[in-house]
Protein backbone atom coordinates (compact mmCIF):
# COMPACT_ATOMS: atom_id res chain seq x y z
CA UNK A 1 0.00 0.00 0.00
CA UNK A 2 1.37 3.66 -1.04
CA UNK A 3 1.51 6.17 1.35
CA UNK A 4 2.05 9.26 -0.66
CA UNK A 5 0.32 12.10 -0.47
CA UNK A 6 -3.31 12.32 -2.28
CA UNK A 7 -4.46 15.25 -3.82
CA UNK A 8 -7.41 17.29 -3.25
CA UNK A 9 -9.20 16.42 -6.56
CA UNK A 10 -8.30 12.63 -5.98
CA UNK A 11 -9.85 12.62 -2.55
CA UNK A 12 -13.04 14.13 -3.94
CA UNK A 13 -13.27 11.60 -6.42
CA UNK A 14 -12.52 9.09 -3.42
CA UNK A 15 -14.96 10.32 -0.71
CA UNK A 16 -17.72 10.58 -3.60
CA UNK A 17 -17.40 7.32 -4.75
CA UNK A 18 -17.32 6.22 -0.34
CA UNK A 19 -20.34 8.11 0.04
CA UNK A 20 -21.86 6.52 -3.00
CA UNK A 21 -20.99 3.18 -1.67
CA UNK A 22 -23.38 3.97 1.30
CA UNK A 23 -26.36 5.17 -0.54
CA UNK A 24 -25.66 9.01 0.33
CA UNK A 25 -28.36 11.32 -1.36
CA UNK A 26 -27.59 14.48 -3.38
CA UNK A 27 -24.36 14.48 -3.35
CA UNK A 28 -22.58 18.34 -4.28
CA UNK A 29 -18.73 18.75 -4.71
CA UNK A 30 -18.07 22.35 -3.94
CA UNK A 31 -14.73 23.86 -5.16
CA UNK A 32 -14.23 26.83 -2.69
CA UNK A 33 -10.35 27.34 -3.40
CA UNK A 34 -11.26 31.04 -4.55
CA UNK A 35 -13.29 31.62 -1.56
CA UNK A 36 -11.59 30.04 1.74
CA UNK A 37 -7.84 29.35 2.19
CA UNK A 38 -8.52 26.81 4.77
CA UNK A 39 -9.68 24.20 2.60
CA UNK A 40 -10.48 23.71 -1.41
CA UNK A 41 -13.57 21.66 -1.78
CA UNK A 42 -16.70 21.24 0.46
CA UNK A 43 -18.34 17.88 -0.16
CA UNK A 44 -22.40 17.66 0.80
CA UNK A 45 -23.90 14.70 1.30
CA UNK A 46 -27.86 14.00 2.77
CA UNK A 47 -28.08 10.58 4.96
CA UNK A 48 -31.40 9.37 5.63
CA UNK A 49 -30.79 8.93 9.14
CA UNK A 50 -28.40 8.96 12.03
CA UNK A 51 -27.43 5.83 11.37
CA UNK A 52 -26.62 5.89 8.26
CA UNK A 53 -25.03 9.28 8.49
CA UNK A 54 -22.47 7.53 11.13
CA UNK A 55 -22.00 4.76 8.19
CA UNK A 56 -20.83 7.29 5.53
CA UNK A 57 -18.50 8.76 7.72
CA UNK A 58 -16.64 5.17 8.82
CA UNK A 59 -16.91 4.42 5.40
CA UNK A 60 -15.07 7.78 4.14
CA UNK A 61 -12.52 7.62 7.33
CA UNK A 62 -12.16 3.62 5.71
CA UNK A 63 -11.52 4.68 2.28
CA UNK A 64 -9.14 7.77 2.82
CA UNK A 65 -7.26 6.03 5.50
CA UNK A 66 -6.67 2.99 2.58
CA UNK A 67 -4.80 5.48 0.64
CA UNK A 68 -2.62 7.26 2.71
CA UNK A 69 -4.79 9.80 3.91
CA UNK A 70 -5.19 11.05 7.36
CA UNK A 71 -8.18 12.63 8.74
CA UNK A 72 -7.49 15.85 11.13
CA UNK A 73 -10.79 15.61 13.02
CA UNK A 74 -14.55 14.81 13.21
CA UNK A 75 -17.05 16.79 14.62
CA UNK A 76 -20.84 15.62 15.75
CA UNK A 77 -20.25 11.96 16.02
CA UNK A 78 -23.20 9.75 17.48
CA UNK A 79 -26.67 10.72 17.07
CA UNK A 80 -25.97 13.79 15.84
CA UNK A 81 -27.90 15.46 11.82
CA UNK A 82 -24.89 17.15 11.09
CA UNK A 83 -21.46 15.48 10.66
CA UNK A 84 -18.40 16.72 9.47
CA UNK A 85 -15.13 14.95 8.60
CA UNK A 86 -11.77 17.37 8.14
CA UNK A 87 -9.47 15.86 5.17
CA UNK A 88 -7.30 19.05 5.14
CA UNK A 89 -8.18 19.65 1.47
CA UNK A 90 -11.94 18.98 1.86
CA UNK A 91 -14.50 18.90 4.37
CA UNK A 92 -17.15 16.42 4.46
CA UNK A 93 -20.45 17.57 5.46
CA UNK A 94 -23.27 14.82 6.00
CA UNK A 95 -26.16 15.97 6.78
CA UNK A 96 -30.22 14.77 7.48
CA UNK A 97 -32.15 16.27 5.13
CA UNK A 98 -33.63 18.65 8.25
CA UNK A 99 -30.29 19.96 9.11
CA UNK A 100 -29.44 20.48 5.43
CA UNK A 101 -32.54 22.50 4.76
CA UNK A 102 -31.94 24.04 7.99
CA UNK A 103 -28.15 25.37 7.70
CA UNK A 104 -28.41 25.22 3.81
CA UNK A 105 -24.93 25.48 2.82
CA UNK A 106 -25.21 25.35 -0.44
CA UNK A 107 -26.88 28.86 -0.72
CA UNK A 108 -24.03 30.31 1.83
CA UNK A 109 -20.76 28.53 -0.53
CA UNK A 110 -22.81 29.07 -3.75
CA UNK A 111 -25.66 31.79 -3.35
CA UNK A 112 -28.68 31.22 -2.82
CA UNK A 113 -30.12 31.36 -6.76
CA UNK A 114 -27.43 27.87 -7.29
CA UNK A 115 -28.37 26.36 -3.84
CA UNK A 116 -29.95 22.57 -3.67
CA UNK A 117 -29.87 19.97 -1.34
CA UNK A 118 -31.31 16.60 -0.52
CA UNK A 119 -34.20 16.65 -3.63
CA UNK A 120 -34.51 19.83 -3.95
CA UNK A 121 -38.20 20.29 -2.73
CA UNK A 122 -37.23 22.26 0.59
CA UNK A 123 -35.91 25.11 -2.10
CA UNK A 124 -39.11 25.68 -3.11
CA UNK A 125 -42.02 28.88 -2.23
CA UNK A 126 -44.49 26.01 -0.95
CA UNK A 127 -42.13 24.51 1.07
CA UNK A 128 -41.09 27.46 3.07
CA UNK A 129 -40.27 26.66 7.00
CA UNK A 130 -40.40 29.45 10.55
CA UNK A 131 -36.39 29.73 10.06
CA UNK A 132 -36.40 30.66 6.28
CA UNK A 133 -39.61 33.04 6.92
CA UNK A 134 -37.64 34.71 10.17
CA UNK A 135 -34.64 35.41 7.65
CA UNK A 136 -36.73 37.12 5.07
CA UNK A 137 -38.62 38.99 7.87
CA UNK A 138 -34.75 40.42 8.79
CA UNK A 139 -34.02 41.49 5.02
Amino acid sequence: MSKQKINGEQLVELTKAALEDVKAQDIQVIDVRDKHSLTDYMIIATGTSNRQINAMLEKVREAVKKQGAQPLGEEGKGDSDWVLLDLNDVIVHMMTAAARQFYDLERLWLGAEQSRAADGKHHSPENSHDYSDKLKDRE
